[in-house]
């Protein structure tokens, strides 16, 4: 007895090459979809590395919980490479009293000296802190009841903060 032929059976290269062009088209598709979707492909990040007295990232970074785009100035804080500012304070330079590893980073006590003014004739302050620093990108600051404070890429500050950092 002869088998009944399938009619949905295609020769086997045919089937091949049609998966194969599918499979390529495919890939393409996401490979596009994926760089256009990436932040970093459209806006690339030009702000300097980390560095400075801590390894942190220089610009403005808001306490854990709030948003980038609209925080309120008591969860601002700016690290420009020698200290870490305040919306109440500016010109801040750090001085490295100690430093040890703790966890995955490092455990900084500082005594920083800061204008204590956001802006206008004020003297200068000095104080001392503890400052937990696990990465480039984020900082607790243990002195001041353990507020954790997070790096905001430039692309999400409001545009009243962009020209600060």
């Amino acid at each position: 007895m002869e088998r009944p032929q399938n009619p949905c059976r295609v020769e086997e290269g045919a089937m091949s090459q049609t998966n194969v062009r599918h499979v390529l088209a495919s890939f393409a598709l996401l490979t596009v979809a994926a760089l256009v979707a990436t932040p970093t492909a459209a806006d690339p990040d030009h702000s300097p590395p980390p560095g400075g007295v801590y390894t942190l990232k220089p610009g403005i970074f808001v306490a854990q919980g709030v948003s980038c785009g609209n925080p309120p100035k008591a969860a601002i804080r700016r690290y420009d490479g020698k200290g870490i500012s305040s919306a109440h304070s500016r010109a801040c330079i750090a001085r490295i009293l100690s430093k040890r590893r703790s966890g995955y980073g490092s455990l900084y006590t500082v005594s920083q000296s800061c204008i204590d003014a956001g802006a206008g004739p004020a003297k200068r302050v000095v104080a001392q802190q503890t400052i937990d620093i696990p990465d480039a990108l984020h900082f607790t600051i243990r002195s001041e009841g353990r507020t954790a404070y997070r790096y905001c890429p430039i692309r999400e500050l409001p545009a009243g903060l962009r020209a600060t950092r």
